[in-house]
Order: C-alpha cells, then sequence, then structure tokens
C-alpha cells in the first residue's frame, strides 16, 4: 500500500509543472481555427441542381428542411412534341436551430445539390434567425472546396467500365462493316448505251 496522499501530491506537481508553461490555447476570434478543408461546418444548396423531388425534407430526421415549389409548364422542345410540367423552387431554408449535422441529406440528394462547406462562422444573437434561406444557402456553396483528386491506382468505377465496354462493342462493328470489301456491282446497263 502507497503512502497516504501519495496521489494528491502526483496530481500538484503535474498542475504545477502545467502552470509554468506557456499557453496553447487559441484566442478564437483573434486566431481563426485551422480546420481540415472538407469540415462539416454549414450545408451549401447549388440551386440548379436541385429538382424539388423533397427527399432530403423527407428524409430529415428533424424536419428542419423547408421547401416550396410550383408547377411550370414547359412548351415543347420539337414541332409536334407535347407540353411538359416542371417543378420550380420557390423557397429552400434550413433551420439550423434544429439541425443535427448528420449529413443524410446530402447523402440522399440524387442530383448532387447539397454540399457541405467549411463555414461556421453563421452565429445569430436570436434563434429564429437561424432559419436561413436558400440565397444564404447559395453564398456558402461558393465556398464548397474542390474534391479530392481520384487515387490514380483505384478500380474504374462499374458505371464508366460498362460504358467502355459498350463504346468498345460499337467501335469493333463499325471498324468490321469498314473493313469488309463493298459488294460486287452485278447490274446490267439498262440504257442501251454500250461502251
Amino acid at each position: 500500500m502507497g503512502i497516504p496522499g501519495s496521489g494528491l501530491a502526483k496530481g500538484l506537481a503535474v498542475t504545477l509543472r502545467t502552470m509554468t508553461r506557456k499557453s496553447v490555447t487559441a484566442q478564437y476570434p483573434d486566431a481563426q481555427p485551422d480546420l481540415p478543408p472538407r469540415a462539416r461546418g454549414v450545408i451549401g444548396l447549388f440551386e440548379e441542381n436541385c429538382t424539388v423531388c423533397m427527399l432530403c425534407a423527407r428524409e430529415c430526421p428533424d424536419w428542419c428542411i423547408y421547401i416550396d415549389s410550383h408547377k411550370e409548364t414547359v412548351p415543347p422542345a420539337a414541332p409536334g412534341g407535347r407540353e411538359r410540367s416542371r417543378n420550380v423552387l420557390d423557397r429552400f431554408a434550413i433551420d439550423f436551430a434544429l439541425c443535427m449535422y448528420c449529413g443524410i441529406c446530402i447523402e440522399v440528394c440524387p442530383f448532387d445539390a447539397l454540399f457541405w462547406s467549411p463555414e461556421f462562422e453563421y452565429a445569430e444573437t436570436d434563434i429564429r434567425d437561424l432559419t436561413h434561406e436558400r440565397d444564404k444557402l447559395r453564398e456558402w456553396m461558393w465556398t464548397v472546396p474542390e474534391p479530392p483528386a481520384l487515387d490514380p491506382a483505384a478500380e474504374e468505377p462499374k458505371e464508366i467500365a460498362a460504358a467502355h465496354k459498350a463504346a468498345d462493342k460499337l467501335a469493333a462493328q463499325q471498324a468490321a462493316a469498314a473493313a469488309e470489301p463493298p459488294p460486287a456491282d452485278n447490274a446490267t446497263d439498262t440504257t442501251g448505251e454500250g461502251t
């Protein structure tokens, strides 16, 4: 069994050693934190890719995404075609007072309209102002870093491999068709003008 109070003495020794060292705490407003480039700061919206499929709003566990849209009729692209209707985005807002930054909305978006931005300075004095509309979400979109480059030794994605295989097959068929000799012309001269 040890000497009574030895644990307390060791703890005080650590405290005294630490007190004599210079502090390494970064004072936030004066010194910006060094965040990793793909940090989860806030969600940015690339509005042109949004088709108002509502998948992000339906999958959100906090129900903090608000989307409004209306239908618009598009004239036919070619004569004789039919008119089509499409959804037009009116409102896209995220309530960051409710958001738990799980990233489900970004993962389920089939058209890559939502991205993580490393921005983190969007605090407000009133909690009701933490619902940011699409204009603000679009501003954050331009702070999203480029995705990392693909590994050159990585296996080719299955979709691209299938497309290359189909293109190679088509090119081989076209090459085989071009290599065949043209059929012999056995047609007789029916005009009566011989040589």
